[in-house]
């Protein structure tokens, strides 16, 4: 197998670790949360999760100290429409590889330290790519003065959130549906 389809390989099978992981302890609690589990959850053997991590502490400890950042190529991003249409179809990609888009929320509402980690990991570098595009925009005159990041990031992850829970998957089109919702009201006329 060449290095690229066996880097890709691997990246899929730690995905799916941390996926199923992250559903046992957020659906059954942390303690749960054992090898065999994940392996029957996540569909790879015992085998290759044990030559990753020593136990399930182990793998907790690891999924805890994961960082999924932004792509280089979106910190700059000019602030027109295709671009924000783009930013979101990014951040749905990347929260759907990495913890999984249902786990988004669960993880959001979690006071426990492990998924306060796993906030400040995968969830909060989005809300800065996403509010850093959004104050270039006010910046260049193109979006209006006073827009509340925050409150424009909670809700676009809500509405990606929802669209999950109600559809079973963040459609393709869904960047392009919320992108034409919210430009309208963020945009100087």
């Amino acid at each position: 197998m060449n290095s690229a389809r066996a880097e890709r390989t691997r990246k899929e099978t730690d995905r799916k670790i941390m996926q199923a992981t992250l559903q046992i302890a957020v659906s059954k609690g942390l303690g749960r949360v054992s090898i065999e589990e994940v392996a029957r959850r996540s569909g790879v053997a015992k085998t290759t999760i044990y030559r990753r991590y020593q136990n399930a502490d182990d793998l907790l400890n690891k999924i805890t100290s994961l960082e999924i950042s932004s792509s280089p190529e979106l910190a700059e991003l000019e602030p027109t429409q295709g671009n924000l249409e783009l930013l979101l179809h990014r951040m749905a990609d990347r929260f759907a590889t990495s913890i999984g888009v249902k786990a988004v929320g669960i993880v959001l509402s979690s006071e426990e330290d492990f998924f306060r980690n796993i906030v400040q990991q995968v969830i909060d570098p989005e809300e800065r790519t996403l509010g850093d595009f959004f104050r270039r925009g006010i910046d260049a005159g193109v979006f209006r003065d006073g827009l509340n990041t925050k409150m424009l990031f909670g809700t676009v992850l809500g509405s990606m959130i929802a669209c999950e829970a109600l559809r079973g998957a963040v459609s393709d089109d869904w960047p392009h549906e919320m992108t034409a919702l919210i430009w309208p009201a963020i945009a100087r006329a």
